[in-house]
């Protein structure tokens, strides 16, 4: 019996004979009356019983996971992924707070457009701690599919769905340090964690199209372009707020928390806790894919608390190719989507301004305190 079971099933039967001291197990328990209460009426966290899932049989794609990943994502919105070979959750995060702490000079030289009017770079690279144009509070650092490839020369004009093709098509900027070995290790380290998050991402399309008969749908995630990998730092807070308001995401995200808490989540109009992601990846789906499959699949709704310390996580974003289609479901109905687009690009163009402010080259200012109205992170 777990600690908490027996814990439960001891305030039941104070509760139950009204008394407070009780013997088990050749030991006196004494609580308080109210404790014993209240640890009585505690409902237990629904998100306890979301599926998780081990890596190998979500690459296998065999009908029980398959079933377990539906049965999780149409009850919870979201479901874990567990023993990750050769992931180690405290190597990243050791690596990630590594870079954060390097001076804002050297992180500056990596900065998007926005930030830094000279790079080349509008989207993939380093964002500082602002506060002004946008309600978000975070330090970032994007890092997206491509390495070492030819850069994308799109059109000048900022109208044309051509610029933010080439967006999505930035090469990654990495550290350069005076410190040859960790510029080599950080590189290398979020290379491969990309990967591997694109792998589950890969999987996770995979595994739902195939349970719903439909497995075309990883054909509208070939190139991926726009997929996403974000290192994020949010300063530590006393005030007791939400660093991220309630939100539904948009594609598929696999998110790390590591042992951080503050992720909370819609269940039968009710938010609770999201267990930490720990030493695998939570899961969730967005409405525009939830839309995508005729919405068998629940784009669960959540929010982020403040939490009294400094906090990290990795939120990866696997997105569909630019070229996909976005306005028709699997069975080829219309999508809501589908009323303004017709393919992914067209929709990430809307998309990303309203999330990025300033994603062209607008200059905000940088500031390293929250702004009076209030700071919000993801």
């Amino acid at each position: 019996m777990s600690s908490r079971l027996f814990a439960i099933s001891v305030a039941f039967l104070a509760v139950l004979f009204g008394c407070k001291t009780l013997f088990s197990n050749g030991f006196f328990l004494d609580f308080p009356a109210s404790f014993l209460r209240s640890l009585a009426a505690k409902p237990e966290n629904p998100f306890l019983d979301a599926a998780s899932i081990r890596y190998d049989d979500l690459m296998d794609n065999n009908s029980t996971t398959q079933q377990r990943l539906l049965s999780s994502m149409v009850q919870f919105g979201l479901f874990f992924v567990q023993d990750i070979p050769s992931y180690n959750s405290s190597e990243e995060l050791k690596t990630l707070k590594s870079f954060f702490k390097l001076p804002l000079k050297t992180k500056m030289a990596l900065a998007v457009k926005k930030h830094r009017q000279e790079s080349t770079n509008a989207y993939r690279g380093y964002g500082p701690l602002v506060g002004g144009l946008t309600t978000q509070f975070k330090e970032m650092y994007n890092i997206g599919p491509f390495n070492d490839i030819p850069r994308f020369k799109p059109p000048s004009t900022e109208n044309s769905l051509e610029l933010y093709r080439g967006v999505g098509r930035e090469t990654n900027l990495w550290p350069k340090t005076n410190d040859p070995m960790f510029d080599t290790h950080f590189k290398n380290s979020f290379i491969k964690s990309f990967e591997t998050r694109r792998s589950v991402g890969k999987a996770v399309v995979r595994c739902i199209g195939s349970v719903l008969g439909h497995p075309e749908l990883s054909d509208r995630f070939k190139e991926h372009e726009f997929s996403t990998l974000g290192l994020r730092r949010y300063p530590a807070g006393t005030e007791d707020r939400l660093t991220e308001l309630e939100h539904e995401d948009s594609t598929v995200t696999i998110l790390s928390t590591f042992q951080n808490p503050g992720l909370e989540a819609l269940y039968q109009d009710r938010y609770w806790d999201v267990p930490t992601s720990g030493e695998g990846f939570i899961v969730n789906i967005g409405t525009l894919i939830s839309d995508i499959t005729d919405g068998r699949v629940l784009a669960v709704r959540h929010r982020v608390r403040q939490i009294h310390q400094e906090r990290f996580s990795i939120p990866f974003f696997f997105t569909p190719s630019f070229d996909a289609d976005v306005g028709t479901t699997l069975t080829g109905r219309p999508t809501r989507a589908g009323a303004r687009y017709k393919i992914f690009g067209e929709w990430m163009r809307d998309y990303l301004p309203g999330v990025e402010p300033g994603l062209l080259g607008v200059h905000e200012q940088d500031t390293e305190t929250c702004p009076k109205s209030g700071c919000t992170g993801d």
